[in-house]
């Protein structure tokens, strides 16, 4: 089971966020599925009606270039002249179908649970800033209240500095040297 946890993990790691949307790129798709990438891509094009725009997309110039500075690992395209394919999820899932290989339809297995893996993360990460906006408000709350107790006990104490009156009455000497 922990062979099955790292290979999860290292999928995940091949996930990128390009324009909102999860994607894996055509090179470690192919990788994955034990193809070149250029057999990869020619066999996306051959059915191609299987990835519609939200499945497959390419990345822009600048789209390619984050990517590029994100991932030392895909450093390889940075001097390509061709632009990557993107797949969603849905489009990861497809393309492996088209290698019709047994290591593709495996792999495919674990690519979908990558992906559920960083759903989840994504839901947690969500809960965790909820719940991190809520101890924020309350802290400002509390800090609120605490400005205000300063400011009282800064005026109490402001008044009580206050220099008393004489006292009214005799002051009886006790030396015994009467006037």
């Amino acid at each position: 089971m922990p062979r099955l946890a790292a290979l999860i993990d290292e999928l995940s790691a091949r996930i990128f966020m390009v324009r909102g949307r999860r994607t894996m790129i055509d090179a470690d798709l192919a990788e994955l599925y034990g193809v070149t990438t250029k057999a990869f891509n020619q066999a996306v094009k051959r059915d191609i009606a299987r990835f519609p725009e939200d499945f497959v997309f390419q990345p822009t110039a600048p789209e390619k270039s984050e990517l590029v500075t994100k991932c030392d690992r895909l450093a390889g395209l940075r001097y390509s002249a061709n632009l990557p394919h993107a797949f969603t999820e849905h489009g990861a899932i497809m393309a492996a179908t088209v290698p019709r290989s047994p290591a593709a339809v495996e792999m495919s297995v674990y690519v979908v649970r990558a992906f559920e893996q960083l759903r989840a993360l994504a839901g947690a990460h969500r809960e965790l800033a909820t719940k991190l906006s809520a101890i924020k408000k309350k802290v400002g709350e509390h800090d609120a209240v605490l400005r205000n107790l300063i400011k009282l006990v800064g005026t109490l104490t402001a008044t009580a500095s206050v220099k008393r009156p004489r006292p009214i009455g005799f002051v009886i000497d006790q030396s015994g040297q009467g006037d």
